[in-house]
């Protein structure tokens, strides 16, 4: 289906691409893997239209071609849904699918029936239940991803690439999509899957190709790899145990953090938790459990509607930010780029923002020792960039990441939350996370990780506390619990 033979591709001082080939079959699921940086971008960019490469042919459809524009790579059956959806929020299901495709009666006016018509057609030939008359901005993240397929077979496509496709779903939802790729493979539509969760690598695709630094490092059916040989390959080297070994001589028996029948929203009822110092606590459930919403509350982000939060000895029936941050508690947010970052500012800005007050003299920031200050928490948690100066839109996932776990861990004493810490970065970047992650723990900080990777609530927890709709059905210790436990609590009516 897809033939690349020794592509190149450079940017100013930077060699994205040197020389890859990469071969994707009829009806296959083609796993595509690589550290943040490893040309997969770059890569999927020229697949699809938006850049030329530098050196190097592709094949499609068994002829050789030279896209022009992405428009041109649509029309030949190639689709791209990346991890940003390109849908009108305010425009239905039945609009946004036939986006540029519009369907138009006999004076070439919208023929808004046909075009409703043939949306639920499309939808259930993809065995997608969903109202066409609905907005989009009102549909899950599932659903909306849904839709960006359903407008892939719009163009008859033959090669679906999918960037990162669960980086914002989980549990049910994948496994419905997953269903989806299958039913496409058995038509003979090629899937080229991106993504850093191996677990999915390996449940969904038939062969794996790695980069690396832009350059090619293998290509293989997943049955002849494991786990530790792709990660092997993409970091260049073995990182042994992914997580760090727990230890039991920070955990205590203090209590750090107590909850009486919080509610916060809509969604989050009459939760009462606890977390002790020198712990990883991980807060399990599927998209839509409110564990979101739960740490945005305990963090003052969200306002409580009842019930009461005890945190460093203190009784609160209404926390703040600023309060939290008072007591010593620090929130890593599962949208790095809107909600944890100030992109267009440098990694000094970024590290000292909650506590601008160390780094300021007389009223005014002083930018040496803000840089000063920045220094120490680069090489402290291995950040790569050019310096403190450096912007944070430039780095990469991982570097983002690590940069907002800086920034809280320097001032945290009591709590950190972290909302799903290593989504979207790639395995060498999360073993660097979670090395941060114990020791924290072992300074004596409790640690609140809401995660939809079970292998990493497995790996990680001390303790695993569980909520089903906006309710903690349960708790399991870390060490012992599996899948199978996780997602009984997760999923049952019956669980308490």
């Amino acid at each position: 289906m897809l033939k690349l033979a020794g592509i190149s591709k450079s940017f100013p001082g930077v060699r994205a691409l040197n020389g890859v080939h990469l071969h994707v079959q009829p009806g296959e699921i083609h796993g595509l893997l690589g550290e943040n940086g490893a040309g997969k971008s770059t890569l999927i960019k020229i697949i699809a239209g938006a850049d030329a490469p530098d050196e190097g042919e592709m094949d499609f459809a068994d002829a050789p071609v030279q896209w022009s524009s992405p428009r041109e790579a649509k029309q030949h059956g190639i689709h791209v849904v990346y991890q940003e959806f390109a849908l009108f929020p305010q425009r239905s299901v039945a609009e946004n699918i036939f986006i540029g495709h519009e369907r138009r009666n006999r004076f070439r006016l919208l023929d808004h029936a046909r075009t409703r018509r043939e949306a639920t057609q499309l939808l259930q030939r993809l065995g997608v239940s969903l109202n066409v008359n609905a907005a989009v901005s009102s549909l899950s993240v599932a659903d909306q991803q849904m839709v960006e397929i359903a407008r892939a077979m719009v163009h008859n496509v033959k090669l679906l690439v999918l960037d990162e496709p669960t980086a914002v779903i989980a549990g049910r939802e994948v496994a419905v999509l997953f269903e989806l790729l299958r039913r496409l493979r058995e038509t003979g539509v090629s899937v080229l899957f991106i993504s850093h969760r191996l677990d999915e690598v390996f449940a969904i695709c038939d062969r794996v190709t790695v980069l690396k630094d832009g350059r090619l490092v293998g290509t293989h059916d997943i049955r002849d790899v494991t786990r530790q040989r792709l990660i092997s390959m993409m970091v260049g080297r073995d990182l042994g145990d992914l997580f760090p070994p727990r230890t039991m001589t920070a955990r205590s028996s203090e209590t750090i953090l107590r909850t009486e029948g919080v509610t916060v929203g809509e969604r989050v009822r009459d939760v009462s938790i606890e977390l002790r110092r020198g712990e990883i606590a991980a807060l399990a459930g599927m998209v839509g459990a409110g564990r979101s919403e739960l740490a945005l509350g305990l963090f003052g982000a969200m306002p409580l509607r009842s019930g009461v939060i005890h945190l460093a000895g203190q009784r609160i029936t209404s926390m703040t930010p600023a309060r939290a941050i008072g007591l010593g508690m620090g929130l890593v947010t599962e949208d790095r780029k809107s909600q944890g970052l100030a992109m267009l500012l440098d990694i000094a800005a970024n590290i000292s923002g909650p506590a601008l007050s160390e780094v300021a003299k007389h009223g005014l920031i002083d930018r040496r020792l803000e840089s000063e200050v920045a220094a120490r928490e680069i090489e402290r948690y291995r950040i790569t960039c050019r310096g403190p100066g450096t912007k944070v839109a430039t780095m990469s996932g991982g570097n983002q990441q690590k940069v907002i776990v800086a920034r809280w861990a320097r001032i945290c004493r009591s709590v950190l939350i972290l909302d799903e810490p290593t989504r979207g970065i790639d395995v060498g970047a999360k073993a660097e996370i979670y090395r941060i992650m114990r020791e924290l723990a072992r300074s004596g900080v409790a640690i609140l990780m809401i995660s939809s990777e079970l292998t990493e609530v497995i790996g990680m927890a001390d303790r695993i506390i569980v909520m089903r709709e906006g309710r903690v059905t349960g708790e399991l210790p870390g060490g012992a619990a599996t899948e199978e436990d996780i997602m009984h609590l997760a999923t049952s009516e019956n669980a308490a």
